[in-house]
């Protein structure tokens, strides 16, 4: 929770306790349903909290922002960007029923009301928003055919509606073909833990 205030320090006393309650709230789904490693639960804020958070980094989602979070997991990066930004809206969607219920409850326990969890395919859910978020579910390029069409027009954040895509490692053979239409953003530019180091953000805009 330290590394949360420390990177965030303007977060509401209202934040602080739906982050405090969201370690809370993961630990315990993660004994039943198996969404984080063993070893990684211990880094449960680090991990997948503060990683998540890093979309927050470059883009300071405005009020009345709408965001589609893609294969979300247990909620990640959808919930703590859900608590960070109350004004806005996510929809939050995976394939996988028990883990959308894990979204829904955690959602339901840090009383978020600007959740929406979806168990489909992206590919058959009828939505358009100004932002696609995701944690490197797949490769770019597949990912980029789901959801190519799921944009509203024009924007009003400083970025230009697109999608903020977390991912690790060596990304330049996987995003070649798109150019120069595509920004990477070094995430250890914001933080400085190890963990860090590999970890990007990509950001392609919504016309590519």
């Amino acid at each position: 929770m330290q590394l949360i205030r420390k990177y965030f320090p303007a977060i509401t006393p209202l934040q602080i306790t739906q982050f405090e309650k969201m370690g809370d709230e993961y630990r315990a789904w993660n004994e039943k349903i198996n969404l984080i490693s063993r070893k990684d639960i211990d880094s449960l804020y680090e991990k997948h909290i503060l990683h998540s958070l890093g979309i927050a980094k470059v883009c300071s989602f405005k009020s009345g922002t709408e965001i589609l979070d893609v294969g979300t997991g247990g909620g990640f990066p959808g919930i703590p960007l859900a608590v960070l930004f109350p004004e806005c809206q996510f929809t939050l969607v995976d394939s996988i029923g028990k883990k959308i219920k894990v979204v829904e409850e955690v959602a339901k326990a840090l009383d978020l009301k600007n959740v929406k969890a979806l168990n489909d395919r992206v590919e058959q859910v009828d939505i358009q928003v100004d932002f696609v978020v995701s944690r490197a579910v797949t490769k770019f390029a597949p990912f980029h055919e789901w959801v190519k069409n799921k944009f509203l027009k024009g924007g009003f954040n400083a970025l230009d509606n697109g999608i903020l895509y977390l991912k690790g490692g060596d990304i330049e053979e996987e995003m070649k073909e798109y150019g120069k239409k595509y920004k990477v953003f070094e995430l250890s530019n914001f933080f400085e833990e190890d963990f860090f180091l590999t970890k990007k953000l990509v950001y392609v805009q919504a016309k590519s």
